[in-house]
């Protein structure tokens, strides 16, 4: 018997009986369709949060300084002031694979204008700041180098502080403001850029030379870090080894003694990111994945119900000619059948209800095409899985038993 013929009858005998195949089928659809979904929310996830870090900088690099101990008391990196003004001309003038760096220096506060005003952070930088965390100027301008020389009263200012404090519509440039008692003339104001990954309004900021700060408002000699751009992604890795290399001989550290000071990279973030929204999104899968198990089995319980019903049938068949293998290849194309006919309004129902998702919850929802290859695999591997031994059942039927059987 030919395999078309073999389709033939498996179609008429699944056509027989359409609402119990539906039934058997709807494990199927419910679990593929539910696999799709998971697997779409979790990649938009990690697509998103890759976006949003790559707006950050994505070769952006820190160096803070280390954890210490004094007096037997270990010391919080906060408090430690190990990074200089030199260190940072010293990895601004001799390192490798570096575009970009700036000391920083930070401090929280008021800032007040007029009968307004607002908490806020303040960060002392200098202008290259703006090409390392992918700022744009959107009225106004930057301040300048002479700016930080001189430890010039001056600033910039993010969309919330503009939307906090100039509640008339008043034009932000050109205006003093005071940060903690000490006035400061907005020279600029930046583009928008919204919450962060980890929900932080990156809009709520005060930029400003970091001589300025490190004088007027802190009082301080040292740096609290320092930031740099690699001159690509790729190069994220040897800028951070010339950076440890330089601070190491400029800090007398040596071999096998402990860092004072620490390098992080925003792709190691993108990575520790990335390796948790995998692991929930595998989680998620496995557990929409269940139903995949569950669809295999009542496509086994029905299979098995089918070769009771039609024993008589498979008697017939072979006492005219049919094979073993004719009857169980006849068995195994209906299990077949059955779950990825499933599969496929599963697919189906799955990639409307991702975008459902979206459209309704605005989640980010990201569809790979190896996610609806692995639906049509695995459903064809169920039916193969739970059809064989039913199947197997039916082809080692005695003709003569089947026959009598009633």
């Amino acid at each position: 018997m030919n395999v078309i013929n073999l389709f033939k009858i498996a179609l008429r005998a699944l056509n027989g009986n359409k609402f119990r195949g539906f039934l058997t089928m709807l494990g199927i659809i419910i679990g593929v369709a539910a696999v799709i979904t998971m697997l779409a929310i979790g990649q938009g996830s990690k697509k998103s949060i890759q976006d949003q870090i790559s707006t950050m900088g994505s070769n952006m690099i820190n160096i803070r300084p280390g954890t210490g101990q004094f007096g037997g008391v270990r010391q919080s990196a906060g408090s430690m002031q190990t990074l200089k003004l030199e260190d940072y001309e010293a990895i601004a003038s001799q390192a490798e694979y570096i575009s970009a760096a700036t000391p920083e220096v930070s401090s929280s506060g008021q800032v007040i204008f007029g009968a307004n005003n607002s908490p806020t952070s303040v960060y002392g930088v200098n202008p290259s700041y703006l090409e390392i965390r992918k700022y744009n100027i959107s009225q106004g301008s930057m301040f300048t180098e002479m700016d930080v020389k001189t430890s010039a009263k001056v600033c910039v200012i993010g969309q919330t502080v503009v939307e906090n404090l100039f509640t008339n519509g008043e034009d932000p440039v050109g205006q003093t403001i005071r940060f903690n008692k000490i006035p400061m003339r907005v020279v600029g104001v930046l583009e928008s850029k919204g919450d962060n990954t980890m929900g932080m309004d990156q809009d709520d900021l005060v930029l400003a030379p970091y001589t300025t700060i490190q004088k007027r408002v802190l009082a301080i000699t040292y740096i609290q870090s320092i930031a740099a751009s690699a001159v690509s992604e790729d190069a994220t890795e040897d800028a951070i080894a010339g950076i440890e290399e330089i601070l190491r001989q400029r800090h007398k550290i040596g071999v096998g003694d402990e860092d004072d000071f620490n390098v992080r990279s925003q792709k190691e973030l993108i990575s520790m990111m990335s390796s948790t929204t995998d692991m929930m999104t595998i989680l998620l899968a496995c557990i929409a994945g269940i139903s995949l198990l569950v669809g295999g089995i009542g496509i086994m319980n029905i299979m098995y119900v089918s070769v009771t019903e039609r024993t008589r049938e498979i008697g017939l068949r072979m006492s005219i000619g049919a094979k073993g293998i004719d009857i169980l290849m006849q068995f195994l194309i209906e299990a077949i059948l059955l779950s990825v006919t499933g599969g496929i309004i599963g697919v189906v129902i799955g990639i409307s209800s991702a975008y459902l998702v979206k459209s309704i919850l605005m989640w980010p929802i990201d569809i790979q095409i190896y996610t609806i290859i692995l639906s049509f695999v695995v459903c064809s591997a169920t039916g193969i899985f739970f059809g064989w031994y039913p199947a197997k059942k039916a082809s080692d039927l005695d003709p003569i038993d089947a026959l009598r059987y009633e």
